[in-house]
């Protein structure tokens, strides 16, 4: 530590508490300087970018009126959306994007969070940090601060970009997406204090945002005006309760500084009453015999809390979709360009066929994300430490890899059949064809796959790349369409080479194509481990 930072220590009182926290802010800006800026790029462009996209579909004041009429009778549409409160550019932005906006903010947060407090005593880096002159609750407010910047950053951001729609909604929801995602920081501030493991703390908190989802759809799939007691209960819910470009409740940002301050104050108490290392819900001992004999026995173990909550996600999600589907008409109307846009996400077959297939799609590029999370546990696996001792034992590096990478393929296979199930259900419709279109998904799930397995096998230094393609490949699927993006940019992703089932025509050999590119890949990877050294 500094010279500057020793003296500050020695002040009396609570400054102790603090000591070293602008050096440890400096440390954690640092290790964030690309996904930091990645995250709030990524959000903000995807905020900045809807009132074009939106112009480009409800192009008159009478077309964007029709649509905010729609949303008092679609119940199913309110629960994804949240109802409309302005039928404006801005106030069509706030509905369309605002709540998704928000949520990507409390995820950024609570992995920023967790990463600088609960990860860095799991790795073992916070004691030999705290032997130094560092205060004891220092590195939970350098974290608390660098999720601040990492926010305050995103609302200048989205104030900035919507600056020319007029008034101050852009200010609005600017702080109000930036208010959930310091709620949730500091919620997974609290978690980390009660977890042993960081990925349990993120899960946990994870869940926690999904709840909080869940109770914002709820409340606003029963009334139209978002005055539902549920929708009150979400921090999510308290987004749209401010009414961005609309009649602006200023008084809301107060709900978020108050859960912000007694969350934190919460996780400050916590901090001061453990030791490093430890938590207040100690992790239950396994067994060391019986099930855990292979290779895939100990992965499977270890990802299956993973699983389960994606399984249970997709099949809720599937289920939702299908229940937008039902509206999907409704919501297309006469719009010749929405129409335009379905159909070139989802095929030139009939709109409620293309809608489903959209559904799928989107199914199928989430779970992406939950490969390339479970295919890089073993880079968590290695940068902990926890694979030298199976590694010392009779058990190769390729049973050892192949132990995950079996939960990582075959669990995005449970995962869209259960999706389609959901889908099937909310819907209506018959299971045969749904089930079929989203195992059609496997191949470009695979390739990010493969991707993630290549670069970790190469090097543990490249394994993060796999995050930067999963999210290109989302981008492009989720705002590509609207944007009218060309078609060489939107072949980047695996996901646009897919036939697009239900309706559309099947097409054997890009999945083939797909298939043998995310297998390349994985034998690679898998022959780079073999041959390099582990991190140390």
């Amino acid at each position: 530590m500094t010279t500057a930072t020793a003296r500050f220590a020695t002040r009396p009182g609570g400054s102790r508490q603090l000591a070293g926290t602008a050096t440890l802010l400096r440390f954690a800006l640092r290790r964030d300087r690309l996904m930091m800026p990645l995250w709030v790029g990524v959000i903000g462009l995807l905020v900045v970018s809807m009132p074009n996209s939106l112009e480009s579909i409800y192009g008159t004041p009478a077309e964007r009126a029709d649509v905010a009429r729609q949303m008092l009778t679609n119940s199913s549409l309110r629960a994804t959306y949240g109802p409309v409160f302005s039928d404006t550019l801005g106030g069509l932005t706030a509905w369309r994007i605002g709540g998704y906006a928000g949520v990507f903010a409390a995820i950024m947060s609570l992995l920023i969070v967790v990463r600088h407090t609960r990860d860095e005593e799991e790795t073992g880096r916070q004691e030999l940090i705290s032997s130094a002159m560092v205060g004891r609750r220092a590195p939970l407010t350098a974290a608390l601060l660098a999720a601040l910047v990492a926010n305050g950053a995103l609302a200048l951001l989205i104030t900035g970009g919507l600056a020319g729609q007029g008034g101050p909604g852009a200010l609005a929801l600017g702080l109000s997406v930036a208010g959930v995602g310091m709620v949730f920081a500091t919620m997974a501030a609290i978690v980390a204090q009660l977890t042993e493991s960081a990925r349990l703390a993120k899960g946990l908190t994870g869940g926690l945002l999904g709840a909080a989802f869940v109770l914002r759809a709820a409340g606003d799939s029963a009334t139209a005006d978002g005055s539902s007691a549920l929708t009150w209960l979400s921090p999510v819910g308290w987004l749209e309760e401010l009414r961005s470009f609309a009649d602006e409740r200023w008084w809301v940002l107060l709900l978020f500084a108050a859960a912000a301050l007694a969350q934190g104050a919460v996780a400050y108490e916590l901090a001061g009453r453990r030791d490093i290392g430890m938590s207040f819900l100690p992790t239950r001992p396994g067994p060391a015999t019986g099930r855990l004999r292979t290779a895939g026995a100990l992965a499977l173990r270890l990802q299956r809390g993973a699983l389960l909550g994606w399984s249970l996600g997709f099949l809720a999600a599937g289920a939702a979709f299908g229940g937008i589907t039902k509206g999907a008409s409704d919501l297309v109307g006469d719009n010749d360009k929405t129409r335009e846009i379905i159909e070139r996400m989802g095929g030139q077959s009939g709109i409620t066929d293309a809608f489903l297939a959209t559904m799928v799609n989107m199914l199928g590029m989430v779970a992406a994300l939950y490969i390339v999370s479970s295919v890089l546990r073993l880079h968590g696996e290695e940068t902990s430490q926890r694979a030298e001792p199976v590694l010392a034992n009779a058990v190769g590096r390729l049973r050892w890899a192949l132990g995950h990478l079996t939960i990582a393929f075959g669990g995005s296979v449970l995962i869209m059949l259960l999706g389609g199930l959901g889908l099937a259900l909310g819907y209506g419709a018959e299971l045969g064809p749904i089930l079929g279109a989203c195992l059609v998904q496997l191949p470009a799930i695979w390739t990010l796959g493969g991707l993630a397995a290549l670069l970790y096998g190469l090097s543990p230094l490249l394994a993060p790349g796999a995050w930067g393609a999963a999210g290109l490949a989302l981008l492009l699927g989720w705002i590509g369409p609207a944007l009218n993006i060309p078609q060489t940019v939107m072949d980047l992703s695996p996901f646009g080479h897919l036939p697009k089932l239900p309706g559309g025509d099947m097409a054997w050999t890009p999945l083939l194509v797909l298939t043998g590119i995310a297998a390349a890949a994985t034998a690679t990877g898998l022959a780079g481990l073999r041959r390099r050294d582990l991190s140390t």
